[in-house]
């Protein structure tokens, strides 16, 4: 089941947005101030709707203190309509803006295809290999990749961000975990794993890109 965080205090808001999407099959998690949100983000959230006018912070504080540990999509909500709010919001990494008052119908479209975009396995079962969040697994035309968790979580960065480029030092900020494990090459290690444990199922798939000198990423046409 795919998990959205929504961080909003009106509650006739909250309550309408939280019964969308619950008719649709999402599992909604709800916080009222930014503090509450942060907590609740974990890897297993598969999208965030944040509410810029927050009780305790606003959301632009709250987005930069989840992008510290989290790729996680954002959709941001905001009684404001100014073209300085919304360029804001997209460069400090908001994936898209909707002004309130909106149409439950108009967000859930815009969620669907954020979704499609960053987890596009979960929407195509016809696609080569997908992921799990719920079970952390990787698939590969059925079969499950034997990945180390380095491995997995480098790859669930990847789908959520298809055709984007990591350098060394994001993928290390968003994967690992153990300061002890962290050292130079390291992500070229688990990048080289992830390969081989592809090729062993077959030999002329590579789904990750190089760019040398710039970093890796997940190919967007595979």
């Amino acid at each position: 089941m795919t998990k959205i965080l929504l961080i909003e205090d009106e509650p006739g808001i909250q309550e309408t947005i939280q019964i969308t999407l619950e008719s649709e099959g999402f599992f909604v998690f709800l916080a009222s101030t930014g503090k509450d949100g942060i907590q609740l983000v974990s890897k297993d959230i598969s999208l965030i709707i944040l509410d810029i006018g927050l009780p305790d912070q606003n959301g632009f504080e709250v987005l930069k203190e989840i992008r510290k540990s989290f790729q996680t999509p954002v959709i941001f909500l905001t009684a404001r309509n100014t073209e300085i709010d919304k360029v804001l919001g997209l460069e400090i990494g908001a994936d898209d803006y909707i002004v309130k008052p909106f149409s439950p119908r108009e967000l859930l479209a815009r969620i669907r295809a954020i979704l499609r975009r960053t987890i596009p396995t979960q929407f195509v079962e016809e696609s080569k290999f997908r992921i799990s969040l719920d079970k952390k697994l990787v698939y590969f035309n059925g079969k499950t990749l034997n990945l180390s968790p380095y491995e997995y979580k480098t790859m669930e960065l990847f789908f959520r961000w298809p055709g984007r480029i990591f350098t060394r030092e994001e993928i290390m900020d968003s994967v690992w975990t153990e300061p002890e494990d962290s050292f130079d090459r390291a992500v070229d290690t688990v990048i080289k794993n992830i390969r081989a444990r592809f090729k062993e199922l077959d030999p002329d798939f590579d789904p990750i890109e190089t760019r040398r000198g710039q970093g890796y990423g997940l190919k967007e046409k595979i």
